[in-house]
């Protein structure tokens, strides 16, 4: 970006740049700092692929983590839809298809709130990983006609089951008309990643400010979730008083929409909306604000999408 290095890094996808050598700005209206809120609405295939387990080795039938990660989609959702909304947060929903047919409420609350729908695959019991192009070109295309389909538009983001890509993955996502990536936090703002035809924004996106790697992944208590979010937030707002940051929060509707953490998780949040210059902003308009802002987030990438 600014320092004009040409290192590749992730591999071959961007380069390094120096946060200190970027140019001055803000975001929109003049906020400092972007905050995104994902929410994971998720889908398992009984007994088959790839699970998420808060008792793990349960023997097969396994009825206990079933019922745990369902109770997001019959529950959670609702409950954690009607806390964003009242803070006046309008979420990027990670969406995985098969949700449609399984839990049609879930998508008719994120609607009325005002959710950007982000694919996410047609199941988390799936992966990228190991896809021939052919496949996963195919995959991709199908997650995002299908919420074309009930959203009246293909998604803008992607966020792939389990975090996994192959080494095509960033290329088909160009290629099939996503735009974004959610995925990546390799930095503090959002960085065009090369691909072999038009360039793919990186969102920064949170492996560690998400529930399900803290929460339970690490055991780490909902108090102790929550002052992460608190103290992120007031590191990031400080370090953006000259450049314009972003903040991401990932939660899962079967984890944070669960009483004891959605309480302190949302306390957390309402904290995070009291500082000035904070803009809860979607996917979309992120990527809105980077394309019209060549100079202030520079970069052949985004001058070249910025005139399509």
């Amino acid at each position: 970006m600014a320092d004009g290095s040409t290192t590749d890094r992730g591999p071959g996808r961007w380069t390094y740049s120096a946060l200190p050598e970027r140019p001055h700005g803000t975001w929109p209206n003049g906020a400092r700092l972007a905050v995104v809120v994902c929410v994971g609405i998720e889908s398992y295939r009984f007994g088959d692929g790839h699970t998420e387990d808060v008792l793990p080795g349960t023997p097969a039938p396994d009825l206990v983590n079933t019922a745990w990660r369902d109770y997001g989609n019959r529950v959670g959702a609702f409950r954690l839809f009607d806390r964003l909304e009242a803070l006046g947060i309008r979420p990027a929903v990670l969406l995985n298809t098969d949700a449609y047919d399984e839990a049609p409420a879930v998508l008719a609350a994120a609607r009325r709130i005002g959710a950007e729908i982000v694919g996410h695959g047609a199941s988390n019991s799936d992966s990228l990983a190991g896809r021939t192009e052919h496949d996963e070109r195919g995959y991709l295309l199908d997650v995002a006609e299908r919420i074309r389909v009930e959203e009246g538009a293909a998604p803008g983001g992607w966020s792939s089951p389990w975090l996994t890509h192959t080494p095509s993955t960033i290329d088909l996502l160009a290629e099939t008309g996503y735009r974004y990536l959610l995925d990546l936090r390799l930095d503090d703002q959002p960085v065009w990643l090369t691909t072999r035809t038009e360039p793919l924004l990186a969102i920064p996106y949170a492996a560690e400010l998400n529930d399900s790697s803290t929460m339970i992944g690490r055991q780490a208590s909902a108090a102790e979730f929550a002052q992460m979010i608190v103290d992120e937030a007031a590191e990031l707002h400080s370090a953006a008083d000259q450049r314009p940051l972003v903040l991401s929060v990932v939660l899962h509707a079967f984890i944070s929409g669960t009483p004891f953490r959605l309480r302190q998780v949302a306390q957390a949040l309402e904290q995070v909306a009291a500082l000035t210059g904070v803009w809860f902003a979607t996917p979309a308009e992120i990527h809105a604000a980077v394309v019209s802002e060549p100079d202030l987030f520079p970069g052949t990438a985004a001058r070249a999408e910025a005139t399509r």
